[in-house]
Formats: C-alpha cells, sequence, structure tokens
C-alpha cells in the first residue's frame, strides 16, 4: 500500500527533513563559511593594524561558531545546542563624509603589496556576498529549524559587513560622498506616507 506524502512526512526522520534545493543550498552556504574562513586565516599574515587584527579574529571566531550551529542543524533536522547568537559590533555608527584626493586604484603586481585597506576590502566584501547569500537561501528552505537558524544568521553577516565598513570609512579607505544639500533636500521631500486598502474598496 502506497503512502501519501502526508504519511510520509509525518514518519520522516528530522535529520532527513530536507527538500532536494535545501540540500544543494546548504552545502553552497557551508561550503562559502569554509571559504570566508579560510580566506580570513589568510588574510592575518597581511594584517598590519591591531585594530583590524581584532575585528578579524573576533569575525572569525564568531563566524566558526556559526558554522559548527548551521552543521549540527543541518545533520540533525533538530535544534542545535545552542541558538545562534548575536554578534555586536565595538565601531560607533559615526561616518566620514566627503572625498579627498588620492592616487588612482589598480591591481597589485605583487602579494607583498596587500596591506590594511585591501584586507579590510577583502573582508567586506565576503560579508556581504555572505549575508546575500543566506537571504537567498532562507527564503527556499523546507526544514523549519535550519531556515531559522540561516535567517536569523542575515543580521550577523550584516553587522559585521557594516563594522570593517566604519573600519574602513574611518581610515579613509571608503570615502562617502553626498549630494548637493538643495538636491538632497529635495529628494527627501519626494514621497508622502500611504493609507492602508480598506475592505472591498475596488469591489463592485
Amino acid at each position: 500500500m502506497q503512502q501519501n506524502p502526508a504519511q510520509q512526512q509525518n514518519r520522516m526522520a528530522p535529520s532527513m527533513n530536507h527538500g532536494g534545493h535545501e540540500m544543494f543550498d546548504s552545502h553552497e552556504v557551508l561550503s562559502s563559511i569554509i571559504g570566508m574562513l579560510d580566506q580570513y586565516l589568510i588574510y592575518d599574515q597581511f594584517v598590519k593594524d591591531q585594530e583590524l587584527r581584532t575585528i578579524l579574529y573576533r569575525q572569525h571566531s564568531f563566524i566558526t561558531d556559526l558554522y559548527n550551529t548551521i552543521v549540527e542543524a543541518f545533520s540533525t533536522g533538530q535544534k542545535p545546542t545552542h541558538s545562534t547568537r548575536v554578534y555586536k559590533m565595538q565601531q560607533n555608527n559615526d561616518t566620514v563624509y566627503g572625498l579627498s584626493p588620492g592616487q588612482p586604484k589598480k591591481p597589485f603586481t605583487s602579494a607583498n603589496q596587500v596591506n590594511d585597506e585591501s584586507v579590510s576590502g577583502y573582508m567586506l566584501g565576503l560579508a556581504k556576498s555572505t549575508s546575500s547569500l543566506l537571504a537567498m537561501t532562507a527564503l527556499e528552505m523546507t526544514n523549519p529549524v535550519l531556515r531559522r537558524v540561516i535567517a536569523d544568521s542575515v543580521p550577523n553577516f550584516i553587522e559585521m559587513a557594516y563594522e570593517i565598513y566604519l573600519y574602513q570609512n574611518k581610515h579613509h579607505y571608503y570615502q562617502v560622498p553626498q549630494l548637493a544639500q538643495q538636491d538632497m533636500a529635495q529628494m527627501l521631500q519626494s514621497y508622502a506616507p500611504a493609507q492602508n486598502m480598506q475592505p472591498n474598496q475596488y469591489r463592485q
């Protein structure tokens, strides 16, 4: 006698409670996080600034713990030993606005040219791409525990990216231009509040 899908779902072991698409996405997430951890390890040898090294170590430690949490949730399909933690950056939220002149950028010709500016740029790129990957993956997770772990991790990578951005901005690696105040004021006033749709508003 064949079981219908609902019966199969009820008898499925938690560790097998994953859709096919989710399996591939989970492998991509875990492989990407491994790649990020490996690259942080490589970057350490090029870092000169102690503040950047502290950020790198703190983020590496947090990501390692998160990786282990995702592995546990993925392999068991059940609630992990501890819930996802919240990453808290140690920078303030102040941005320096304006552009200052500098040399045009170009690719390095030797690994000896890698410096704090480039390392922090690599870290920022990894945090941004990982947050995007996790957000896209969480949308198509079938296992509720794994979906929650992945979804809850998105704000943490956003916070890590923001922390690195602030470090770069403070050291003038990431400059932030602004519009003229008149143009900014006009754009800020370009939208008005909306009203909620009333029930049956458009029905005949």
